[in-house]
C-alpha cells in the first residue's frame, strides 16, 4: 500500500494545464518541507492534483499556503539522453488548509502537541487554554526471581 501524508508549504503557484484529449485537468506544483537538520536547506516535492481537486487547488491555493497533503509517493524515470534521472513527485489524493506561511516551513509552527517554547525576555508563563491530563504513577512490575524452570 503506497499511502504517504506531507505537512509542507506551497513554494510555487499552482499551474493548471490539460490532458491531450482535454478530458483531465491536472494542477501541479512544489512544496517544501524542512530538512533533518535546522542548518539543512528545505527540500522541494512536486505535486499534482488531477480533476475535481486540480479545480480545488486552483482556487484555494497560493504560495506559501501550509498544507497537509494525503497521496501517493511516485518515482518517475527521466531520460536525459546521457544518463537517466529518478524524480520523486507526490500525486494528492486529499489536501488540508493548515494556514498562511511566514517564509521558510516550520513543522512546530503547524503542529498542535508541538511544546510551547519559552521566551528568553518573558519572566512570566503563557497560559493555554488546553489542559494536558496528569500521569499516573507507574507500578513496577513484580519480580518473580525464584520461579524454578
Amino acid at each position: 500500500m503506497n499511502s504517504f501524508t506531507l505537512l509542507a508549504e506551497i513554494a510555487t503557484d499552482p499551474e493548471l494545464r490539460y490532458t491531450p484529449d482535454n478530458q483531465n485537468s491536472i494542477a501541479s506544483f512544489l512544496v517544501q518541507f524542512a530538512g533533518p537538520r535546522p542548518e539543512d536547506a528545505p527540500s522541494r516535492l512536486k505535486v499534482i492534483g488531477w480533476n475535481k481537486l486540480a479545480d480545488e487547488i486552483m482556487e484555494k491555493y497560493h504560495k506559501g499556503d501550509l498544507i497537509a497533503i494525503d497521496g501517493r509517493l511516485n518515482m518517475n524515470l527521466i531520460d536525459r539522453g546521457s544518463f537517466k534521472e529518478k524524480r520523486a513527485e507526490m500525486t494528492a489524493v486529499r489536501i488540508h488548509a493548515l494556514g498562511s506561511g511566514q517564509g521558510q516551513f516550520d513543522a512546530a509552527s503547524v503542529s498542535s502537541t508541538a511544546a510551547p517554547t519559552a521566551s528568553k525576555s518573558s519572566s512570566k508563563p503563557k497560559s493555554s487554554t488546553a489542559s494536558v491530563p496528569k500521569a499516573s504513577p507507574v507500578e513496577p512490575e513484580p519480580q518473580f526471581d525464584d520461579i524454578p524452570f
